[in-house]
C-alpha cells in the first residue's frame, strides 16, 4: 500500500497541504474564519468548540480534521467515524484513554468532560479485524459552531497513490485474495482488474478512501455523513 507523505484537502478553501501544515492553516484560512464570523453573528449559545485530529493508528496517511462541539457526546463522534470511515457489519466498538483496549470511556460522555482529563482518545471498531483511531484535541476555541450538526468536518486526507501491481498504473481496486492469500498488495488498474484470475474472496473491491479498506469486506462508502 501506498506510504508517501500524505496531504489533504480543506474543506473550506479547497488548499492541497501536507499533513504537518494543515493544523496551521485551519486556524489562519480566510474562508474558515469567515465560516466562524456567519456563525458569531446568530443567535445561539456559546460553547468550547474543539479541533480533533483523527488518524488510523497504523496507517497515518488518513486522517481527519474535525471540530465537534464539546457538549456533544462520543456517541456522536462514534457514529460519524462509523459513517465516514469504518460501518461493514454492525460491530461493536469503545473508546478508552490511556491507548487501545485500556480504561473504556462510556459514550454518552460529553466531549467537554474527557478533554478535560486527557488530550487523547482511542476508537475501537470491531474487536475482531479491528480499526484502532486515535483521537488527539489539538486546539479549543470558544464560540459558536458553524453548523447545527455536533461536528463539521474541516479536512480529510486526499485518497492515497496507489498503483496497479501489473503494470503500476493509478490503481482502482483491491483483490482481497492477493491481499490475504498472496500477502501482496493486491491493487489493480480499470484494464487488469477485468481478467484478473482470483475470484475466491469475491471480484474486487473499488479502492475507497479509508483506512478499514481490505478488511471484513468493507467497501466504503467513504464520505462525510454531512
Amino acid at each position: 500500500m501506498a506510504r508517501k507523505q500524505s496531504k489533504g484537502s480543506c474543506v473550506y478553501c479547497g488548499k492541497e497541504l501536507a499533513k504537518a501544515g494543515m493544523t496551521k492553516h485551519l486556524v489562519t484560512c480566510s474562508k474558515r474564519q469567515e465560516a466562524i464570523a456567519t456563525a458569531e453573528s446568530k443567535k445561539g449559545s456559546s460553547e468550547a468548540i474543539y479541533h480533533l485530529r483523527v488518524q488510523d493508528a497504523y496507517r497515518n496517511e488518513f486522517w481527519l480534521d474535525l471540530e465537534m462541539r464539546g457538549s456533544k457526546m462520543l456517541l456522536d463522534l462514534d457514529d460519524y467515524l462509523r459513517a465516514i470511515w469504518l460501518e461493514c457489519c454492525g460491530h461493536m466498538s469503545q473508546f478508552s484513554l490511556g491507548g487501545a483496549f485500556a480504561r473504556e470511556v462510556g459514550k454518552r460522555r460529553k466531549l467537554n468532560d474527557v478533554f478535560q482529563h486527557s488530550g487523547e482518545l482511542t476508537h475501537i471498531y470491531d474487536f475482531g479485524t479491528s480499526s484502532e483511531t486515535v483521537v488527539k484535541c489539538v486546539g479549543v476555541r470558544e464560540g459558536y459552531a458553524t453548523t447545527k450538526k455536533p461536528i463539521a468536518l474541516m479536512a480529510r486526507n486526499n485518497m492515497p497513490d496507489y498503483r496497479c501491481i501489473v503494470c503500476d498504473q493509478p490503481a482502482t481496486h483491491l483483490c482481497m485474495e492477493c491481499l490475504y492469500e498472496d500477502q501482496a498488495e493486491g491493487t489493480l488498474c480499470d484494464q487488469h482488474v477485468k481478467n484478473h484470475p482470483h475470484d475466491n474472496y469475491g471480484d474486487p473491491l473499488p479502492l475507497v478512501n479509508s483506512p478499514r479498506m481490505g478488511m471484513c469486506g468493507y467497501d466504503g462508502p467513504a464520505e462525510a455523513p454531512y
